[in-house]
C-alpha cells in the first residue's frame, strides 16, 4: 500500500491555550511562594486593558486566575515560574504581560533599522524600557564603564521606569560587568521579548498562534522566529531590524549573544519566556543557556525571566534559574516567584489488555501493532509514542502494512526534512490525518488539533516524561486527557504498571539539578570573546550568577580560561588552540576572525555522529534487475541518516526511511542516493540517539511492586504466571536487596543479578564485574544489560566459586570497584573516549564544521582519540579529561547511579545457586551477544534461540 504524501495546506492551529471556562475565583500561589506584601486583587476588569476585555467578552472567555497572577508579576517587575497542567493556558499566560505591554505600540523604527520615539504605553500597562545614560570610563572594561550601570538606588533607570509600574532587577549584578559598548545617542533595540523552546517546531506552532490574537486586535506587534531552519538573509535582516518577539532555541541566543551588536539588539529586552523549562535545564544544552541568561542580564538589567512547566519534582531548583544568583551573599538562595495553577480533570490512563502472547523480550511490540490499528480506527486523531527513532519507522510500516481502511497515518522524528515535517504538522493542525507516530519530536507543548489519544509504545522510563506525553490529548483543562500505554515485553509491564501509579498520584521524577559543565563554559568564554574583549573578573563573576555554576570556583574558572587560551599545559606549543589573547590593558579578546567564524559555525552542546542527506533519485534498471542502473541526479530530500549506517551499506541494500522503503544507490559527497524499491524485507537504520534511561523512581516502583505480590491482580495473567513460576523456581528481587542467581545453560555459565538500575548503569557494572571475575580465573566471556538485569557468562563456573568461598559476592560488588578498577577501565574504554570526544567538540578543541573543511565523525574520532592518549599521559588533570570524568559519573556510565545501587545493597545480596535459567534472566540471555570483553577466551557465547530458553525456564 503506498504510503500518503501528507501534502496539506498549512492551516492555524486550534488555540487549545484560551479555552471556553467561566469565571473563577483566583487560584493563588503554594504556600512556599515568595511573598511581596499583600496579594493585589486580580479581577480581569482591572487587569486587562480593554481591548483585551474586549476580545476575551466577544469570545465568551475569561482569563484564568495564573494567567493574571503573571500579569501582576510583570507589573512589580518579578520573574515567576508558573507550573500548570496542560491545557491550563501556560503559552497565553507567558506571553500576556509582553501583549499588553506592546499594545500601544513600540518606539517606531528608522528607515536603517534603529528606532525613534514612538507612541506612549496605554494606561495601566508597563511602558517601555528606555535608553540608558552612557556610563563613566572604568577600567574593568575595554568599552566604557562596567559599574555605572549599576545605576545608584536613587536613581532612576530601565529597571525602575514609572512609580506606578516598579521594575527593579530580579536580583542586583554582584561585581562589575564584563564588558559594554554603549552609544549615548542610540535608543535601545526594539526587541522586547524572547521566547525560547527547546524544539524548533515548537517555536514554529507558538508563532503561528499568536498570530491570531494579535491581529484579531489589531495590535502593532511583530513576532518572528528565529532556529536552523531560518533563511540566513532572515537571520541578517533580524540583527538589523529585530521584531517585538522573538522565538528561537537556546543554540541561536548563544549566536547572537557572540556578535558584535549583541549588547545593542538586546538592550531594550525586558522579558525572557522559557517555555517547557523543566526539558531545557537537565542537559549542557540547560547549561549554554543559563549563561546566556547572565549575559542577558547584563546588558539588560532589570530583566523578567518566565518558566513556564508542567512536570517539575523541585520546583525550587526552577526558581533559581531563573534569576541571577549571589553565593557571596548570606541568606537563602535568590528564587523567583511560584505561581501554580490548580484544577483540572486527572487524565484517563490505562494498559493494554491483549490475548496475544506477551513477548519474554522485544522493544518493537509487533504483537500489539493489530490492537494499536484498532484504537487508531476508533478515534478521530492518535499520535502513536515511541521512544527511538528505530521503532517509529518500525512501527510505521508495520501499521501500514495492515491498513486495510486506507487510513492517513504520517511520520513525524527529527530525522526527517523539515519540509516534510511541517507537511505533517500542518496536516494534523487541518485534521487529515488519523493519526501520527512519532518520537519526542512532539513530545512537547505542541498543539496540533484536536488529538483524542496518546499510545505510548514501550515503557515511559519516567513519570515525567509520560505525564508530558499524556497532556498531548484532549489539550482542554477540564476534560481528561486519555491514553494507552503499550508495553513492548512482561519487564515493561511491571515498568508500565508502576507508572500509572505514579500518574494517579501525580508523581514527578524529573532529573536533579545539575552543576554546570566545564567544556561549556569553555565554549561560552569564547563566545565572549567573540562579542568584544572582557575583563576575566567581570566574567566570572557574572558566571557565577547563572544557577548551574554558582558554585564554580574560581580555579575551574581560570582553567577553563586558560584552556581557551592556550588549550591547556600539554597543547600550549601549538599555536591552533591558542583562541583568545591578552590586550594590553588586561582584557581578552579573539585571537583573529577566523575563530570567532569558527564558534558561530560550532556553536551548541548536541553532538551526534554525522549525517548525510537523503535524496530520492532514480535508478534505471534497479527496479527489474537489482543491479544499479545510471542514477539520475535531483529529486527530493527525504532528511537525514548517521553516516556510520550509510557505511555498512553498497549499491542494492534495502532500507526504511520517511515511511518507505528504500534502495541505497550511491553516495555523492554528503548525500546518499536512493530510490523506491518494491522490497520487502529492508534493512532498518539505527540512529544514535533517542534511548531513554529508566528513572531512578520508576525503578524503585518496579521492585516495590515484585516486593509485593498482594498487588499483582492489577497485572495481566501471563505476567502474573511468570512472576510465580519464578518465586517457584528462584525467589525475587527485594525491594532493598539484590538477587543473584547462578546456573549453568548452553554449557556455559552465567550469573544474572537484577538492580534495575537502568541500561547504562548496567553497562558500566557489567564492564567492572568482568574485570575482576578475570582476575579470579573465571573466563568471563561477556555480558550483557537491560534496564532490569544484568546477565555476565562465563567459561567458569561462578556459582561453584561462591559456593566454595573462591568468590565473595560481597568483595565481587564492593564500593570499591569504583576506584582502581573504574579508573583502570576508563583508561582503556571506548566509551570513555567517545565521552571525552562529545566533550571536546563541544568546548571548541575539535571543530567539526568550516568552511570547506568539514571533518567526519572518523575524522573527529581520530584526533580526539589521539588528544585523549597525550593528555591521559602528560596532563591528567586538564580540563577537558575532569569535564569527561564528571559526563562519566551521570551520564554514559552514570557512574553516580551505581554507586548508590552499590552503597543501598551493601550486606544486603542474596544468592541463589539454580540448576536452570530461571524466568526473570530469559529476556536479557535473549540479548547476549551485544558486548563482549576480552580475557582468557576468545569467543563470545552466541544468543540461544528464545524457545530454547523458555523451555530451559518452564522445565
Amino acid at each position: 500500500m503506498p504510503v500518503p504524501s501528507c501534502a496539506a495546506i498549512a492551516q492555524p492551529a486550534r488555540h487549545a491555550y484560551l479555552e471556553r471556562v467561566p469565571r473563577s475565583p483566583r487560584i493563588r500561589p503554594r504556600p512556599d511562594a515568595p511573598k511581596s506584601g499583600a496579594a493585589p486583587s486580580h479581577a480581569a476588569d482591572d487587569a486587562l486593558p480593554e481591548v483585551f476585555r474586549r476580545w476575551f467578552r466577544a469570545r465568551g472567555w475569561a482569563a484564568r486566575a495564573h494567567q493574571l497572577d503573571l500579569v501582576a508579576a510583570a507589573r512589580a517587575g518579578r520573574s515567576v515560574l508558573l507550573i500548570a497542567p496542560t491545557g491550563a493556558g501556560k503559552t497565553l499566560a507567558g506571553f500576556l504581560p509582553t501583549l499588553i505591554e506592546l499594545s500601544g505600540g513600540r518606539p517606531t523604527r528608522g528607515a536603517g533599522g534603529g528606532a525613534k520615539d514612538g507612541a506612549a504605553a496605554p494606561p495601566g500597562s508597563v511602558p517601555p524600557p528606555g535608553s540608558v545614560p552612557p556610563p563613566q570610563p572604568s577600567p574593568a572594561s575595554g568599552r566604557g564603564s562596567t559599574a555605572a550601570r549599576n545605576v545608584d538606588k536613587g536613581q532612576k533607570s530601565r529597571a525602575a521606569i514609572t512609580a506606578e509600574n516598579p521594575l527593579p532587577p530580579s536580583s542586583p549584578p554582584a561585581a562589575p560587568l564584563p564588558f559594554a559598548r554603549w552609544q549615548a545617542v542610540q535608543p535601545a533595540s526594539p526587541l522586547h521579548t524572547l521566547y525560547i523552546s527547546p524544539l524548533k517546531a515548537l517555536a514554529v506552532d507558538i508563532a503561528r498562534n499568536l498570530e491570531t490574537p494579535i491581529s484579531e486586535m489589531g495590535l502593532p506587534i511583530r513576532v518572528e522566529t528565529r532556529t536552523g531552519d531560518t533563511p540566513s538573509s532572515r537571520r541578517q535582516r533580524q540583527r538589523r531590524d529585530p521584531p517585538d518577539i522573538l522565538l528561537t532555541t537556546p543554540e541561536q541566543i548563544s549566536l547572537l549573544l557572540a556578535s558584535k551588536d549583541a549588547e545593542h539588539l538586546f538592550s531594550g529586552l525586558k522579558r525572557v519566556v522559557l517555555d517547557e523549562l523543566h526539558a531545557l535545564v537537565t542537559s549542557k544544552r540547560g547549561d549554554l543557556l543559563a549563561l546566556a541568561l547572565a549575559r542577558l542580564r547584563t546588558i539588560a538589567p532589570g530583566l523578567q525571566c518566565v518558566g513556564l512547566s508542567a512536570t517539575v519534582a523541585e520546583p525550587d531548583d526552577l526558581r533559581r534559574y531563573l534569576v541571577a544568583q549571589d553565593e557571596s551573599s548570606p541568606g537563602p538562595a535568590p528564587l523567583a516567584e511560584l505561581v501554580v495553577a490548580q484544577g483540572g480533570v486527572a487524565p484517563d490512563v490505562r494498559m493494554l489488555e491483549t490475548d496475544v502472547p506477551m513477548p519474554w523480550a522485544s522493544h518493537m511490540a509487533l504483537h500489539a501493532v493489530r490492537d494499536i490499528y484498532a484504537l487508531l480506527k476508533a478515534n478521530r486523531l492518535s499520535l502513536v509514542f515511541v521512544n527511538t527513532r528505530r521503532q517509529a519507522e518500525f512501527i510505521f510500516q508495520e501499521l501500514w502494512r495492515i491498513n486495510d481502511d486506507n487510513l492517513p497515518i504520517a511520520l513525524h522524528h527529527g530525522s526527517l526534512a523539515v519540509e516534510q515535517r511541517r507537511k505533517v504538522e500542518a496536516a494534523m493542525a487541518a485534521g487529515r490525518l488519523k493519526a501520527v507516530v512519532a518520537t519526542s519530536s512532539l513530545d512537547l507543548g505542541i498543539d496540533w488539533g484536536d488529538v483524542d489519544l496518546v499510545i505510548n509504545v514501550g515503557a515511559p522510563k519516567g513519570s515525567s516524561r509520560l505525564l508530558q506525553r499524556i497532556g498531548r490529548a484532549n489539550h482542554r483543562l477540564d476534560e481528561p486527557s486519555r491514553a494507552v500505554l503499550v508495553p513492548a515485553n512482561r519487564f515493561e509491564v511491571l515498568e508500565c504498571r508502576a507508572a500509572l501509579e505514579a500518574v494517579k498520584i501525580g508523581a514527578q521524577d524529573t532529573p536533579p539539578e545539575r552543576l554546570g559543565a566545564l567544556d561549556v563554559l569553555a565554549q561560552h568564554i569564547l563566545g565572549m570573546a567573540c562579542a568584544a574583549p572582557f575583563a576575566a573578573d567581570a566574567l566570572f563573576h557574572e558566571v557565577r550568577s547563572a544557577a548551574p555554576y554558582r558554585t564554580l570556583p574560581r580555579a575551574d574558572f581560570d582553567a577553563a580560561l586558560d584552556f581557551v587560551a592556550t588549550g591547556g599545559y600539554a597543547l600550549k606549543a601549538y599555536e591552533r588552540y591558542a583562541k583568545i589573547r591578552p590586550t594590553k590593558d588586561g582584557l581578552w579578546r579573539v585571537a583573529n576572525p577566523m575563530i570567532a567564524q569558527a564558534y558561530r559555525l560550532n556553536v551548541g552542546t548536541i553532538v551526534e555522529s554525522t549525517m548525510l542527506k537523503v535524496r530520492l533519485v532514480s535508478a534505471r534498471g534497479a527496479a527489474k534487475t537489482g543491479v544499479t542502473g545510471r542514477v539520475r541526479f535531483g529529486g527530493r530530500m527525504l532528511g537525514e541518516v548517521e553516516e556510520y549506517f550509510v557505511e555498512t551499506m553498497v549499491p542494492g541494500d534495502t532500507f526504511v526511511f520517511a515511511g518507505e522503503i528504500l534502495r541505497y544507490e550511491t553516495l555523492v559527497e554528503d548525500e546518499v542516493y536512493v530510490s523506491r524499491t518494491t522490497a520487502t524485507e529492508p534493512k532498518v537504520p539505527a540512529y544514535a540517539g533517542g534511548k531513554f534511561p529508566l528513572s531512578t523512581f520508576l525503578a524503585a516502583g518496579v521492585r516495590a511492586l515484585l516486593a509485593a505480590p498482594e498487588r499483582w491482580a492489577a497485572l495481566p495473567g501471563q505476567v502474573r504466571d511468570w512472576l510465580e513460576l519464578q518465586r517457584l523456581r528462584s525467589r525475587l528481587p527485594g525491594r532493598d536487596d539484590l538477587l543473584v542467581e547462578s546456573f549453568v545453560q548452553g554449557g556455559r555459565y552465567y550469573l544474572v543479578t537484577y538492580p534495575f538500575e537502568g541500561r547504562l548503569a548496567h553497562q558500566t557494572l557489567g564492564m567492572l564485574l568482568t574485570r575482576r571475575l578475570e582476575r579470579a580465573r573465571l573466563k568471563p566471556l561477556g555480558f550483557v544489560a537491560n534496564d532490569y538485569a544484568l546477565a555476565v557468562y562465563a567459561a567458569g563456573d561462578m556459582g561453584a566459586a561462591i559456593a566454595q568461598g573462591r568468590l565473595a559476592l560481597a568483595e565481587l560488588f564492593d564500593e570499591d570497584m569504583l576506584g582502581d578498577d573504574l579508573e583502570a577501565w576508563l583508561a582503556e574504554s571506548a566509551l570513555m573516549k567517545r565521552t571525552f570526544r562529545h566533550c571536546a567538540v563541544i568546548a571548541g578543541l575539535i571543530e567539526r564544521r568550516f568552511p570547506g573543511k568539514e571533518k567526519t565523525s572518523r575524522q573527529v574520532t581520530v584526533s580526539t582519540d589521539l588528544i585523549y592518549d597525550v593528555l591521559r599521559r602528560h596532563e591528567p588533570t586538564h580540563l577537558l579529561l575532569r569535564a569527561a570524568r564528571a559526563d562519566a559519573a551521570t551520564g554514559l556510565l552514570d557512574v553516580k547511579r551505581l554507586g548508590e545501587m552499590l552503597a543501598r545493597i551493601r550486606g544486603a545480596i542474596v544468592h541463589m545457586p539454580l540448576e536452570r535459567v530461571s524466568p526473570l534472566a530469559v529476556p536479557v540471555l535473549l540479548e547476549i551477544g551485544q558486548e563482549s570483553v576480552g580475557g582468557e577466551a576468545s569467543d563470545a557465547l552466541l544468543a540461544e534461540a528464545e524457545e530454547e530458553l523458555i523451555r530451559a525456564a518452564m522445565g
